[in-house]
């Protein structure tokens, strides 16, 4: 994803932890140790109808405004993330997003498997694309 703006404006938009409910649908973000940096814990709760999915990331590292790396830590949601921001000409940066779930075992892994899988893809192209307005707009950070 391009976003056009200043990689140090990406990154900031990206660690404002808490507005990521912003363009992240059905979620609230918040700090729930720390604050807001390494070592930082972070939740993110995404509720649609009566489904409450709760992602608890540990902030691995922050090397801005070059790499954003979690550890989701929660029941269901388990493995590392990392965010990449790469400057371009012209005030332009390139964002990487990787996540890599490790699902339980057992009904409750097949069922998420086959919830998330499917739509992650689009799903996080989506959130990215909104993303990239609100920091291009200036809404973000």
């Amino acid at each position: 994803m391009i976003v056009n703006a200043p990689a140090e404006r990406v990154y900031a938009a990206f660690t404002a932890w808490e507005r990521q409910g912003d363009w992240i649908p059905f979620t609230k973000v918040r700090i729930t140790d720390g604050d807001g940096g390494e070592g930082s814990t972070v939740e993110a709760v995404t509720t649609v109808g009566p489904a409450i999915l709760r992602d608890e990331m540990k902030i691995a590292k922050l090397d801005p405004p070059y790499e954003v790396r979690v550890v989701h830590t929660g029941r269901l949601l388990r493995g590392p993330g990392v965010m990449r921001c790469t400057a371009m000409g012209g005030g332009r940066t390139q964002v990487v997003w990787h996540e890599w779930f490790q699902l339980p075992a057992g009904p409750a892994g097949r069922f998420a498997g086959a919830v998330l899988w499917p739509g992650s893809k689009v799903g996080l192209t989506q959130m990215l694309r909104r993303f990239a307005r609100l920091v291009e707009a200036g809404t973000l950070p």
